[in-house]
């Protein structure tokens, strides 16, 4: 069907807000600048590669410092297979091999502390070891725990609870050719400081020839209160007047579906109840802008004075009488200005001729 070529065709941003670019050609040594800033790349990697890392760091310590253990063991002669002798002191009871140290340095970063392995005291290189093993067990403690927590709360995972309609409109509103969109906050916690703008990407060609691939023109976007701090307690349907200063004041309902344009739209704000700032990304390109259609209505009061919301309406729209395009629009308005057209005097033309 139309629809599906249309939802697999490549974009820049995808309806859900993931960007689609990848890198080529990045130095060897740019790939260490990642390395320089652990804890973001960290916390940005994926959460199998964070749960690998989380097992691997973990079992990758005890495992060191085990050998480290048995090293001691064995050099003082605490294995079973090493012969000892009458009044033989031991650096850690019970640690005669290497699975005994393994268990003996998890139960040490752990702090689990069975009571069958233990330090005799009479080995100070043990006391050094088992501070330095307690110190590092506790920095892998803090910073994976903070990894995992940073992830948990991370924005985006509020911005999947602010949602945008699949398609946007042209009408009129309140006397202007306007283009439609809706977006809703599917939490009744709100966004507070929320702003919302657009950004129209699309190939341009200068006079001299010179090619400018995804340029970005402004588009601004509002709601009948403004475009700044919007109360966001409902669904709203922002709008941009279709004037001459807009970049789609030269389209019409038959050449739009052949243009080749993507309009990104951003919800910025920030989580009243985490204080954390989010970004909502969607867009839309040409095939899902519908002409001379309108929202149906979603909004209304029950009996006993509550507002509800019908999110089945959402991103459904009807059709309704619409100017064919925004030039016809303002010549049924009394004409335009012709711009290139010379006002000459009557009286000094006809004495010219």
């Amino acid at each position: 069907s139309p629809w599906v070529l249309l939802v697999n065709q490549s974009r820049l941003v995808t309806k859900d807000g993931h960007c689609n670019i990848e890198f080529g050609n990045i130095e060897y040594s740019s790939h260490f600048a990642y390395l320089g800033d652990v804890w973001t790349t960290v916390v940005e990697i994926r959460w199998r590669f964070v749960l690998l890392l989380f097992v691997a760091t973990f079992t990758g310590s005890w495992f060191m410092f085990s050998l480290l253990w048995y090293w001691i063991a064995k050099s003082n002669g605490d294995l079973n297979a090493q012969n000892r002798t009458d009044g033989h002191v031991q650096c850690i009871d019970n640690v005669n091999g290497l699975t005994t140290a393994f268990l003996y340095s998890l139960e040490t970063q752990t702090t689990i502390g069975y009571g069958g392995r233990a330090l005799t005291g009479h080995c100070a290189g043990t006391v050094a070891l088992i501070i330095i093993q307690s110190l590092i067990g506790v920095f892998i403690n803090c910073f994976m725990c903070g990894v995992i927590l940073a992830k948990i709360s991370l924005p985006k995972k509020r911005a999947k609870t602010v949602t945008f309609s699949d398609t946007a409109v042209v009408c009129l509103r309140k006397g202007s050719l306007c283009l439609l969109i809706r977006v809703a906050n599917l939490r009744k916690t709100l966004l507070i400081g929320s702003q919302i703008y657009g950004k129209l990407l699309k190939t341009t060609t200068a006079p001299d020839g010179d090619t400018t691939i995804l340029d970005q023109v402004d588009i601004d976007f509002m709601v009948d209160t403004g475009k700044d701090n919007l109360f966001f307690v409902c669904p709203l349907t922002i709008y941009h007047i279709i004037d001459r200063s807009s970049p789609f004041y030269e389209l019409s309902a038959d050449t739009l579906p052949q243009q080749d344009f993507e309009l990104v739209v951003f919800l910025d704000g920030t989580a009243e109840s985490t204080s954390s700032s989010c970004q909502v990304r969607t867009s839309y390109i040409p095939q899902e802008i519908r002409w001379g259609y309108s929202f149906l209505p979603i909004i209304s009061r029950t009996k006993t004075g509550k507002y509800c919301v019908d999110f089945s309406n959402f991103s459904k729209s009807v059709k309704v009488s619409t100017p064919h395009c925004a030039y016809c629009f303002d010549s049924d308005k009394g004409g335009i200005d012709n711009l290139g057209f010379q006002v000459i005097d009557i009286h000094d033309c006809f004495v010219n001729h």
